[in-house]
């Protein structure tokens, strides 16, 4: 049996930075023209990934954290120190 993969679902990075451990990325999927940003921590082991308007993923990729929070995917009881992320 073959398989064939969908590549309009894999994620193109746009974008790419790291700083003390954590990696933040810009993400485009051609299917349903979605802009994501993933954010990477080694040092507490998390990740997540938020789906942004595309007009401000710049900024969301600049600051993930803040995006994070505002969009109630960080909650009160997650501990992050505060970063240059």
């Amino acid at each position: 049996m073959q398989h064939t993969f969908d590549i309009t679902q894999i994620p193109i990075e746009l974008d790419r930075r790291e700083n003390d451990g954590i990696a933040v990325s810009l993400l485009w999927r051609k299917d349903g023209n979605v802009v994501s940003v993933a954010v990477t921590d080694d040092r507490t082991g998390t990740d997540f990934e938020l789906v942004v308007p595309a007009d401000r993923a710049r900024d969301a990729f600049h600051h993930p954290y803040a995006y994070a929070a505002g969009s109630g995917l960080l909650t009160e009881t997650d501990q992050y120190e505060p970063i240059a992320a």
